[in-house]
Formats: structure tokens, sequence, C-alpha cells
């Protein structure tokens, strides 16, 4: 059983991280309800986008981890990958597309930015090394390729996607298939990469 007083750090990140995704998020459904006027219409419009499922998860996840939420090793890494696909995309292929101003700014700040970044680093400080298994990023890759699946037939139907490199309009399948390809590479690696430090740590841990 741990000190008491890092079991308090713990649930304070997890807190902070929590308050961080949950701010963020709150900002995008005010923005959203009022151009819609819906509130249906308004969660069913955030729903399209991995950066918002993504940070609900960690929004989720850290809210039970501040509350005293005892999960995996492998489900904190697990949410920690996805929010840092998060980030990588992000700052690979979509900074900049649009000027942001005010409250879109703070919540693309908080999502894009921050929780990507606080995520790992909490992983990092407060998650037990040592559990993970090679075969883990084949089972966190699951929820990106779940939703890759969910926006393409939804982008399909509406007629809108939810990101450039998955419009099959703009893009046509070929280059769809290339980008989709080439994220999923990029994410394994960096689920392997992961394993790899949690058992440098491990190790070190144990020496």
């Amino acid at each position: 059983m741990q000190p008491t007083g890092l079991d308090a750090m713990r649930r304070l990140g997890a807190a902070l991280i929590a308050a961080a995704a949950w701010v963020g998020l709150g900002i995008h459904l005010e923005a959203q309800l009022s151009a819609s006027g819906s509130l249906p219409a308004a969660v069913w419009m955030l729903g399209g986008y991995f950066t918002v499922l993504a940070n609900l998860v960690v929004a989720l996840a850290f809210s039970g981890l501040a509350l005293g939420w005892r999960a995996s090793p492998r489900t904190v890494a697990g949410v920690t990958l996805a929010i840092v696909l998060v980030g990588a995309v992000y700052a690979i292929l979509l900074q900049g597309l649009r000027e942001l101003t005010a409250g879109a700014a703070l919540a693309n700040l908080l999502l894009h930015q921050l929780t990507p970044v606080l995520v790992p680093l909490y992983w990092l400080v407060f998650v037990r090394k040592g559990d993970l298994r090679w075969r883990d990023p084949l089972l966190w890759a699951a929820f990106p390729l779940a939703y890759l699946a969910y926006a393409l037939l939804r982008g399909t139907v509406e007629g809108h996607f939810a990101y450039p490199f998955i419009d099959l309009a703009a893009e046509g399948a070929r280059q769809v298939g290339i980008n989709v390809a080439a994220i999923a590479l990029c994410f394994l690696i960096a689920g392997w990469l992961l394993v790899w430090l949690d058992r440098l740590l491990a190790g070190r841990g144990r020496a």
C-alpha cells in the first residue's frame, strides 16, 4: 500500500487532469449549443470528433482516479496512448488550419495540447511499472480503429468528415487509406515504445 502522501498527490494530479478535460469539453459543448440551439444536436456534432471522445474518456477515467478508483496500469496506459494520439495528430496535421479566438482557443489548448502532455506525465510519475505486455498496443488500437470505422461511415452518410485526412470525397479512398495506415503504424510504434519504457523503468525500480 502506497504512502498516504503519495496517494494524495496521485489523486490531486488526476483531479487536475480531469478538470482540464471537463472544462475543455464544457466550452466546446457551450459553443456548439449556441450554434445549434439544441442539446441533442450539439452532443451529436461533438460526438463525431476523436478529440472529444478521447478527452471524454480522459475526463471519466481521471475523475475516477481522483475519487480513488484503482485502475489497472494497462487501462491507464491505453488512455494515455489515445490522448497522445490526439496531441500528435493535432500537432502534425491539424494545427493552424483554423484561426481560433477566445473560448475556442482555450478549449483547443486544453484538449489538444494540455491533456496530451499531462496524462503521459501522470503515467510516468504515478502508475506502477512492469505490468504492460507487448500485445497490449494491439488491444489499445481497438478504440481508434472503432472510431475510424464510425467516422468513415458517418462521414459517408452525412457528406461531412470530421477530419480532412479521412475525407473520402476530397482525398479519395487511396490517400485516406495511406493516411490511416501511417497513423495506425505510428500508434502501434508509440504503444510498443510505451511498453519498452514501462519495462525499462520497472527494471530500474527493481535494481
